[in-house]
């Protein structure tokens, strides 16, 4: 297959390195502009352009898809096939219309339930047990095309948002090359999505990564787990974030914040006990909690 490739982040650097190996012929590779990255701002390439520019293929990091300029250098490419992981733009009627074989898309969840921006983060804080990856062909609304193929994965109880998309990386990149193969011999099977079984996985945000201990133990436990590594949830104290890496459930109760035990860390919350296992300080490295209990002089008894 004659593909054009369009993606940004790790995630889509493992598909794209896949297809490769599987012998396509990636015409051209689309993704997002350089960033400044680190305390230096250091003008970084995403994942993606390092991977293809070591292929030795060509680049392009158009700041919109919707314009003439970019439909024109895609026509110029004629791909058979578009394939999109992660790239971080829509793709407007009039570029989904160029290939023949039309635009498919790896989405990290099993469609339709969490289309949007951040389907695993979701799927963690929600506190499922399962995830998994679709391929879908792109249309014109979000992430609401056909699927073509799934791939489910279980999740851990104490597994991170950034575990998870590890090993979704390498399930998502095979089952895309599986997806392409069956494009290529004529044998793909559309299913369409049951669009009322749709929920919603919007962005992530600093705001929604602020907990106080009066939600059950296991609702902090699995925000706690959805928000590493970005942005990572947090409670305050003495006007300072505390940021919560990892959580493990504990047995006890009393009432919301109060420190049921210092070494480990052991927090009350509106339901049960939460054990805070590493944290990060306000302008601090990472630690464990007991670690931060014992320089705060916590005891038993004391509020957060």
């Amino acid at each position: 297959m004659r593909i054009l490739f369009m993606g940004t982040p790790e995630i889509a650097a493992a598909s794209l390195q896949a297809l490769l190996s599987a012998g396509h012929e990636v015409c051209g590779v689309f993704t997002r502009e350089d960033k400044p990255v680190g305390r230096k701002q250091v003008l970084t390439a995403p994942p993606v352009k390092a991977l293809a520019l070591r292929a030795g293929l060509p680049v392009f990091q158009p700041r919109t898809l919707r314009t003439g300029e970019a439909e024109a250098q895609i026509r110029a490419l004629a791909p058979e096939l578009i394939v999109v992981v992660a790239y971080g733009r829509i793709l407007p009627p009039e570029i989904l219309s160029i290939p023949a074989k039309g635009c498919i898309n790896l989405h990290v969840s099993l469609l339709p339930k969490y289309r949007g921006a951040a389907p695993v983060q979701w799927a963690v804080i929600n506190g499922e047990a399962e995830t998994g990856v679709s391929i879908m062909y792109l249309d014109e609304g979000l992430d609401t095309g056909d699927i073509l193929k799934v791939a489910p994965v279980e999740i851990g109880p104490e597994e991170t948002s950034g575990e998870l998309f590890q090993r979704i990386s390498a399930l998502g990149a095979a089952t895309l090359v599986e997806a392409v193969a069956g494009i290529a011999a004529g044998s793909a099977v559309r299913t369409p999505q049951d669009h009322e079984k749709a929920t919603q996985a919007p962005p992530l945000t600093k705001e929604l990564a602020h907990f106080e201990f009066d939600r059950p133990a296991w609702a902090l436990h699995n925000l706690i787990r959805g928000m590493n590594p970005w942005p990572a949830a947090y409670f305050e104290r003495e006007g300072k974030k505390v940021k919560v890496l990892r959580s493990r459930l504990a047995v006890g109760s009393g009432a919301p914040g109060t420190v049921l035990a210092a070494r480990p860390l052991v927090v009350a919350c509106a339901e049960g006990a939460l054990e805070l296992t590493e944290v990060v300080p306000e302008g601090k490295k990472p630690m464990e909690g007991a670690a931060w209990a014992a320089g705060r002089r916590l005891k038993a008894g004391d509020a957060v």
